[in-house]
């Protein structure tokens, strides 16, 4: 009988967060922690390094993240760096001014607001093992009341997004079935993994080569719509797949409910993906 040989296989994960809840950021770290274990008692992975960026420009904030990191840090095969950012210049180039200076095998895009399944880092990292044409999955993602939530897409048009973010609940039942395929439900109710054209910057994990050699996020992004235009040229590397076996719990919510400004760079941002990858209106 051949025994396995050891891995050595090295994960690195970046969270940006800008005045992210402290107590999430703990649940997150937390839950990455017990799902790196896992995965490093069944041999998938050799060590992890967390990279924490902070957006938020306050020194307040930054002491206690810096005090939770003193406080969680768990032990020698899984390192935590925090990094402050000198000023917000958005998700992709917070996670960018990490993805530049990898050295790992595989890369976890991760929000601070997520926690994982204990299983989900040995389901992804075993998918890439198994297939050198995949360079990312997405999980199954469960809102905290434990309904999934449909975070992979098709390509989203003009409609959809208005109805998504400004229709009220009656008008969008009239428009159930487009709503429906644009969150890919008949894909992402099903229990195998399934090609996916867009995946969600909630959590995204990928080889670091392919990640690297499209230079990470499209910086003029500043947020929204950055993990649709990666993930277009992403399929160019390889394949995306919607990976069910790969649990997460998502805490977040949705542009419509954080306020004007944020339905403001969502529009912003939607004009820029439309502009760059072409308009779909209905």
């Amino acid at each position: 009988m051949i025994s396995q040989l050891p891995s050595t296989t090295k994960l690195s994960v970046s969270i940006v967060l800008y005045h992210s809840q402290i107590e999430l950021l703990r649940a997150t770290i937390t839950s990455l922690y017990q799902a790196a274990l896992r995965a490093l008692q069944e041999n998938h992975l050799v060590s992890v390094d967390l990279i924490l960026v902070d957006n938020s420009e306050s020194e307040e904030y930054a002491a206690s993240v810096r005090a939770l990191v003193e406080a969680v840090q768990p032990d020698s095969f899984f390192s935590i760096q925090f990094s402050q950012a000198d000023q917000n210049t958005g998700f992709g180039a917070g996670h960018n001014s990490v993805i530049s200076q990898l050295t790992s095998d595989h890369h976890l895009i991760l929000n601070p607001d997520a926690e994982l399944a204990e299983s989900a880092l040995c389901s992804g990292l075993a998918a890439l093992e198994g297939n050198e044409q995949l360079v990312l999955v997405s999980p199954r993602v469960l809102g905290p009341d434990g309904k999934q939530e449909f975070l992979c897409k098709s390509y989203p048009s003009v409609l959809v997004l208005l109805l998504r973010a400004f229709a009220p609940e009656f008008i969008r039942r009239w428009f159930r079935s487009k709503l429906y395929n644009y969150e890919l439900r008949d894909v992402c109710e099903g229990t195998e993994p399934a090609q996916v054209l867009l995946a969600s910057g909630c959590f995204m994990l990928l080889r670091t080569g392919p990640l690297q050699s499209v230079k990470g996020f499209n910086e003029k992004y500043f947020l929204y719509f950055e993990d649709f235009d990666l993930s277009l040229r992403l399929r160019e590397c390889g394949q995306l797949k919607f990976l069910p076996s790969m649990l997460i719990t998502h805490h977040g919510g949705y542009a419509a409910t954080k306020g004007g400004s944020h339905i403001r760079l969502f529009i912003r941002a939607g004009f820029r993906f439309f502009n760059d990858h072409g308009w779909k209106w209905i």
